[in-house]
């Protein structure tokens, strides 16, 4: 099953590199770094009011967490049950919504205290969440949007992402930056940006290399995780068992 898994990744990988060109590329500049939990499997990253706040997965060790942006000092979390993987989170109405990977759980918590308020359903796979400040929107690894009610997690509508025409997979954290959904590609070094009315990448930024040889580890994972400070314009991303998360700017 892995192996077929590693040759269906490759085989995307090279097929999403072609078709990519037919859109606007991006490269990076680092602005700042700063420390980040490297015991963090990311699933789930966003900016709030001055704040990171990371959901990790891995049975055992999942949890929600309020972390101080200079020191990456966890601040404030909560952890999940043992049961539960923890995925995509963000914050919504004073609420932090955290998906889970395969129990079709929902975690809601109140922002201020972390005291969990409840649950939601949901019938798929729960892998990126973010909101474009009305609805909730949540990704399942494959190439499709969903579109939710925050109250009861009922889809309104969905989307399929396409790039040039074909769809784009491995749809994972995702983060809503001026109107449109960045969406980090699972087990790549690419984010796409996504016209959430059409689902056409608009988009591709390439951020290989950002995380210099010097910091990787055996354990050292994908590139995961994207925050946004609406008021700066800052951008974040990081990835799991990181060790640093970087501000950049486009260009």
């Amino acid at each position: 099953m892995i192996r077929q898994f590693l040759i269906k990744t490759l085989l995307f990988t090279a097929t999403f590199a072609a078709t990519a060109s037919a859109v606007s590329r991006y490269s990076y500049k680092i602005e700042d770094v700063t420390p980040h939990i490297i015991s963090a499997y990311t699933q789930g990253f966003f900016y709030h009011e001055g704040f990171f706040y990371e959901s990790t997965g891995q049975y055992g060790s999942s949890m929600i967490a309020k972390v101080d942006m200079t020191t990456g000092k966890i601040l404030k979390s909560q952890a999940l049950q043992r049961s539960y993987f923890g995925e995509g989170a963000c914050i919504h109405n004073g609420l932090i919504y955290q998906l889970t990977w395969t129990q079709n759980t929902c975690f809601v918590y109140d922002a201020q205290t972390f005291n969990l308020l409840g649950t939601r359903r949901y019938n798929r796979e729960g892998w990126g969440l973010t909101t474009d400040g009305k609805d909730l929107i949540m990704s399942d690894g494959t190439s499709t949007l969903y579109i939710m009610d925050p109250e009861t997690l009922l889809d309104k509508r969905s989307v399929k992402v396409t790039l040039s025409g074909k769809e784009v997979g491995y749809l994972n954290e995702l983060e809503y930056i001026e109107g449109e959904v960045w969406a980090n590609i699972y087990m790549s070094d690419e984010i796409v940006r996504i016209d959430p009315t059409t689902g056409k990448v608009t988009g591709v930024i390439d951020l290989k290399g950002i995380l210099p040889v010097s910091l990787r580890k055996p354990t050292t994972d994908v590139l995961n995780g994207i925050a946004y400070d609406p008021q700066t314009k800052s951008i974040w991303i990081t990835g799991k068992y990181w060790p640093r998360v970087y501000k950049i700017s486009l260009h």
